[in-house]
């Protein structure tokens, strides 16, 4: 491997990492609304399975309350089954025409409970990082032992691949502290 493909594959790894990470802490409710609980939850639509917000409209009312309104009426019972399955903590309130899903008040040991979550996630986020770094470290030593990089290159990319490594911590610490707050916000 060369220089710039070692130093574009640690980035592109580690920026997944910090994107999987998002992505974790995104779906820990903060008791209030969001539309990123519905991720992930599929019904069937015409034998398909089909994400919720490709076949209705959802919307936020209130800060906990959201409302998921079908575009075909006829898709409000297999939604809300589908919600039901998904187990997601909220239970849908069906009207005929909406589903109304009530996001509850947190309690401050649920709050206390989820920054721990979220601090065991960054965590495991910045592991996931460091064994990236390991590896592409172990990728400039391969690379200088069979003579596509020179030692000052080793030193330089070294150095690089610390630089990218605690970015990309700094960026986990942030979205957690962010996170954290948003939890213990009542």
């Amino acid at each position: 491997m060369n220089y710039e493909e070692i130093k574009s594959t640690a980035d592109n790894e580690m920026k997944e990492a910090v994107k999987s990470f998002e992505g974790r802490i995104a779906n820990i409710k903060a008791g209030r609304a969001s539309e990123s609980v519905l991720d992930g939850i599929t019904f069937s639509y015409f034998g398909n399975e089909t994400p919720i917000n490709q076949a209705a409209t959802i919307t936020i009312p209130e800060a906990r309350l959201l409302v998921i309104k079908p575009w075909d009426k006829s898709n409000i019972g297999p939604i809300e089954k589908a919600i039901l399955k998904a187990d997601i903590g909220i239970n849908p309130q069906n009207d005929g025409e909406v589903i109304r899903l009530p996001f509850p008040t947190l309690t401050e040991d649920r709050r206390k409970e989820y920054t721990k979550e979220v601090s065991k996630y960054a965590e495991d986020a910045k592991v996931s990082i460091r064994n990236k770094r390991r590896d592409a470290m172990d990728d400039v030593k391969k690379s200088e032992k069979s003579g596509d990089i020179t030692e000052d290159d080793r030193f330089s990319l070294e150095e690089e691949l610390q630089n990218i490594t605690d970015k990309s911590i700094d960026e986990v610490e942030k979205l957690a502290d962010k996170k954290n707050k948003e939890l213990l916000t009542v």
